[in-house]
């Protein structure tokens, strides 16, 4: 419910991406913090769980009411922390996340259990929190994470301990602060600062119930194993989703999907579609318009308004995405667009890039690069291409375009992947479940599904006569 400074813990610096300032400093919470932390969230559950639903939800509509009457302030802190453009960051991050808050307060009082009859006796069930939940989130949507979290979790009655990621640590803080603000009790959202040493620490306490995960698949391995298969787990991992265009579909619509699902926030979408499959017929056509309106984006000043692409995240980040396209150089993809640093080089920029004549075995069409990198392949049947986008140990998301609505649904029906778009992209509304399978992840946020994995079924046998005992 406040802030709590314990500078025994190591500093993190908080650079902002678009000139390499250092902008801000958190200290990494050591073994005392954490401690705090998750026992006033203990603490404070058991209360929580108590209060009725609708009140749950007066709080949590509040805090979304807070969010967006301070919309222009929460979208510039957020791109300090990210590096966004101040037009993504406006209409994007927060946004969802008040959406996330609203939606889940109006589905709190609506969760119940059911009744079912068995002759004279019955059962009921009951839908009851698990009690502390904790919150690992990545750095490239880190406010909306927090709030795609959080919403469920206390709308549902827990309480939750989150762990932003260290490169993107302020946002968390602020949504903190405006659920003390809506009404929130002390201690049912607490923040903590640090690395994977700290993340390691929440999730192995005996204290916690429930992991839910936005990060790396090594980072989900690690947290499935550490949470010894005993604790409720939802991860949300990487991707190398397949965007499936068929000869028939509109060349503008699919170009603008494509670039909205590889340059949007810099490329620094789990979801994006970074294998475009494009059919042979249309392929050149395809291309050249691609070329065309990428040369023409934006990139600049991420708090100027005009600009639409900012930097990567961090100096790590720009290094490990130039290094894939140098790659794909080497391997022999051909550069379409882009394909190195882009001024000012005081950031961390690099310039919308695209190959194309790609091969299934080349590393941008096998590894998730997490930039604005473009890898487009051409098919010439459906067999063909459904059975070359599932060639992947990755399963979070796919989009198919095309005029024929029959071989669309037929196509995503095929498709190994949990979060689908036909004619569309990259849009998650807090109402549908996100998720994916394989090496994607486990489990769902959003939507009703996110109740299974927030609450727990207790079952109660009601016998309305007699006991008859055999003895």
């Amino acid at each position: 419910g406040a802030y709590v400074e314990d500078k025994a813990g190591a500093a993190i610096e908080v650079v902002y991406p678009a000139t390499g300032e250092v902008i801000a400093v958190v200290h990494e919470a050591t073994a005392a913090v954490v401690d705090r932390a998750l026992a006033s969230a203990k603490r404070a559950q058991a209360e929580w769980a108590a209060v009725k639903p609708v009140e749950r939800a007066r709080i949590l509509r509040r805090a979304a009411d807070i969010i967006r009457a301070r919309g222009d302030d929460l979208a510039r802190l957020e791109t300090l922390d990210t590096g966004k453009p101040i037009q993504e960051t406006v209409v994007a991050d927060w946004p969802s996340g008040a959406d996330s808050l609203e939606w889940f307060a109006g589905l709190a009082p609506t969760v119940t259990g059911e009744t079912v009859p068995l002759g004279r006796d019955f059962v009921y069930t009951i839908r009851e929190p698990l009690g502390v939940c904790v919150g690992i989130g990545a750095w490239n949507y880190p406010s909306q994470i927090a709030c795609w979290k959080a919403a469920p979790a206390l709308a549902l009655g827990n309480a939750m301990v989150f762990k932003p990621s260290e490169v993107t640590p302020l946002g968390a803080l602020m949504l903190a602060e405006i659920l003390v603000e809506a009404g929130l009790p002390a201690g049912l959202f607490n923040v903590v600062q640090g690395r994977g040493a700290v993340g390691a620490s929440l999730v192995t306490d005996a204290r916690v119930a429930k992991v839910s995960l936005t990060g790396s698949v090594p980072t989900g391995r690690k947290v499935y194993a550490a949470a010894d298969g005993v604790k409720n787990v939802t991860m949300e991992l990487g991707g190398k989703s397949p965007l499936v265009v068929f000869d028939d579909a509109s060349v503008e619509d699919a170009v603008g999907a494509a670039m909205l699902g590889n340059f949007y926030s810099a490329g620094q979408v789990c979801s994006n579609g970074t294998r475009v499959f494009v059919q042979k017929g249309i392929k050149e056509r395809f291309l050249a318009r691609l070329a065309e309106r990428t040369a023409g984006i934006v990139l600049g000043d991420p708090l100027d308004a005009a600009t639409q692409m900012g930097p990567l995240v961090s100096a790590v980040q720009l290094e490990k995405v130039l290094g894939y396209i140098a790659t794909a150089k080497a391997e022999g993809a051909r550069l379409v667009s882009g394909g190195g640093r882009a001024a000012p080089n005081t950031g961390f920029y690099v310039q919308p890039t695209v190959f194309a004549d790609v091969t299934d075995a080349m590393t941008i069409a096998r590894e998730e690069v997490f930039g604005p990198v473009m890898a487009v392949l051409d098919f010439e049947t459906e067999e063909e291409v459904v059975a070359r986008a599932n060639d992947t140990e990755f399963g979070l998301a796919a989009g198919v375009f095309t005029a024929d609505l029959t071989r669309a649904h037929r196509v995503i029906a095929k498709l190994e992947a949990g979060t689908c778009w036909i004619n569309a992209y990259n849009l998650t509304p807090v109402e549908g479940p996100f998720g994916g399978s394989k090496m994607s992840g486990v489990g769902r946020e959003n939507g009703r599904a996110a109740v299974e994995h927030y609450t727990q079924v207790k079952s109660v046998y009601v016998g309305m006569g007699p006991v008859d005992a055999p003895y």
